[in-house]
């Protein structure tokens, strides 16, 4: 039993310190205590043995969170993303586009496939949502947006374990079902894709930890209908998308809905961004945030509550090692909406295409155009990671 208390004293986390601090006030404390290097997460698995000499905690500081930037389409929430992850000293991801489906790791843009693809098999992007919103792809177009931002958010969470460096995320997998609500509004989508949709939702949310923390951006629909003017994208100022109903049912869903149920998991700042702001005001504002102040068992933080090494090595191992076993979530059969199947023989041309494509032809990293032989010879494994079209 003795044996068992001193395993337990030396197995447990070191307590954290989660009073964020900008760089700004951090010059005024002194250097910072020393930390191991960044683990190679991207290369390589977080193993047991990793996890008896690497301990997780010793990482970590306090600005070491997760924090997720939100607010409706055209506020600028990747400028002040960039802003806050430099006052910070933190790692900033914008929101993830369908780019990251369309072109492969050599670079090349699936899209140029088109010409040789049937119409409901071609590519759906955002700027083809916001030209033409009643297509036929619009709601298979905003599944693979979900996913994506799954996946992305899954790397956010890796990335915090494994350097111990802070992450600001724009948009999350969390508030994504806003827009899949404002498209069922104005009739983009079916109720039978709708209903598809969160089956896949309530199916993947679990794996996943709450950030610590919410930063929301707010600002009136005419203002933001303002704001796209300004930007002049031609595919936004003509967008069939882009209209009052479609933002207002936006801005109600991530207001009353995201923001309320997300409060009880994770701390969150709202501002009024109708006119800009300053991002040292946000920094200020972090500053004084305590979120030391719950216990185990309070609901809010307690995805980042672990008291244990153990504990924090399990979680590293589940997003470092297990990204494709988390997307397996999303290995449902759509099969009862028509909007969201392929016919075989078109599915068998698309199929055939795609994989036919520069940089597709074999696994990524085994492409004899863009590896040479004696590099072929010496690899061992496949590159690790997920493929968003696996």
């Amino acid at each position: 039993m003795a044996l068992t208390n001193i395993q337990r004293i030396l197995f447990r986390a070191p307590p954290s310190t989660r009073h964020i601090v900008g760089k700004a006030l951090q010059a005024t404390l002194g250097p910072k205590p020393h930390k191991p290097a960044p683990f190679p997460y991207k290369e390589k698995d977080y193993t047991i043995l990793n996890s008896l000499f690497d301990k997780t905690t010793s990482r970590f500081d306090e600005n070491s969170k997760l924090i997720v930037l939100e607010g409706p389409v055209g506020i600028g929430k990747t400028a002040v993303g960039h802003q806050l992850a430099d006052l910070l000293g933190m790692h900033f991801m914008p929101d993830i586009t369908m780019d990251a489906y369309y072109i492969n790791d050599y670079g090349y843009d699936m899209r140029k496939l088109d010409p040789q693809l049937p119409v409901n098999c071609r590519s759906f992007d955002e700027k083809n949502f916001l030209e033409n919103p009643e297509h036929f792809n619009a709601a298979s177009f905003q599944i693979i947006k979900y996913k994506l931002r799954y996946a992305h958010y899954i790397d956010a969470i890796a990335h915090l374990l494994n350097t111990g460096e802070g992450v600001i995320i724009e948009r999350s997998p969390y508030s994504d079902f806003a827009f899949l609500e404002a498209m069922y509004k104005c009739k983009y989508v079916s109720k039978a894709a709708r209903q598809m949709y969160y089956i896949l939702y309530k199916h993947a949310m679990p794996d996943l930890l709450h950030p610590h923390l919410v930063v929301y951006l707010d600002a009136p629909v005419p203002r933001l209908l303002d704001l796209v003017k300004e930007r002049k994208l031609p595919y936004e100022v003509n967008s069939k998308a882009m209209n009052t109903k479609y933002l207002e049912t936006m801005d109600s869903e991530l207001k009353y809905k995201f923001l309320r149920d997300i409060s009880n998991r994770s701390e969150v700042l709202v501002y009024d961004w109708s006119e800009g702001g300053d991002a040292e005001v946000i920094v200020e504002d972090l500053e004084r945030l305590d979120i030391d102040n719950y216990d185990e068992n309070d609901p809010k933080i307690q995805d980042w509550s672990y008291t244990r090494e153990q504990y924090w090595a399990d979680v590293r191992m589940k997003y470092t090692n297990c990204k494709e076993d988390l997307m397996s979530n999303f290995n449902v059969p759509l099969v009862d909406a028509p909007e969201l199947l392929i016919p075989g023989e078109e599915a068998e041309v698309l199929t055939h295409a795609w994989f036919k494509a520069e940089g597709n032809t074999h696994s990524a990293g085994y492409d004899p155009k863009y590896h040479s032989f004696t590099e072929l010879l010496f690899k061992t494994k496949a590159k690790k990671g997920w493929s968003p079209v696996s």
